[in-house]
């Protein structure tokens, strides 16, 4: 019975410890400490949230940069694990492209990868400089805005590397939309 008692102190103690002390001490740091990013690195245009800057959105017109073909969908994230020989994953990817030079006639040549391959989590809210690019005479003819300048927006919104080192250049899609709507508003 003694062994009992000390198991449930025990077990008590470490409830404590490790099921709400230690979650509120780092969740009061990283509301101190990082608060823009502890509280889901919202985008908040006019103080209203938007989306996140960690989760991508779905674009589908004309007038706006459009992001991987993911789904977007947080409940359902991950990849499809499909591998280079699944007929599934090719005619996909083949489908993809068609649509993409559907969309933009003046895209020739291969295309950036990311603009035909979903992401690991479905949810990444970037793409390539070079995926920008192939939008832009799209998205300049929509908002009759010029290419030039949208170059320059696009170039002013791509990240470099993480410490200069770690990952490649992207864009944030909806940053990118976002800074879109302030400098060529659209006109319905």
């Amino acid at each position: 019975m003694k062994q009992l008692f000390i198991a449930v102190k025990v077990t008590l103690l470490f409830t404590l410890v490790t099921g709400l002390a230690y979650p509120l001490v780092v969740t009061g740091l990283a509301r101190v400490l990082f608060p823009h990013q502890a509280n889901g690195s919202l985008v908040e245009p006019n103080g209203k949230p938007i989306g996140s800057s960690l989760i991508g959105q779905k674009f589908t017109r004309p007038e706006y940069f459009h992001g991987r073909p993911d789904g977007y969908d947080g409940l359902s994230s991950g990849g499809s694990n499909l591998g280079p020989t699944s007929q599934k994953l090719v005619d996909r990817v083949r489908d993809d492209a068609n649509k993409f030079r559907a969309e933009n006639p003046q895209a020739s040549g291969p295309l950036p990868a990311d603009l035909v391959t979903a992401s690991g989590s479905s949810l990444d809210p970037h793409i390539s400089p070079g995926a920008a690019e192939v939008q832009v005479a799209r998205v300049a003819a929509a908002r009759a805005f010029s290419p030039e300048r949208l170059r320059q927006l696009v170039a002013a919104h791509t990240e470099g590397r993480t410490f200069g080192i770690l990952g490649e250049p992207r864009v944030n899609v909806l940053e990118l939309n976002l800074a879109l709507d302030q400098a060529a508003p659209v006109h319905k």
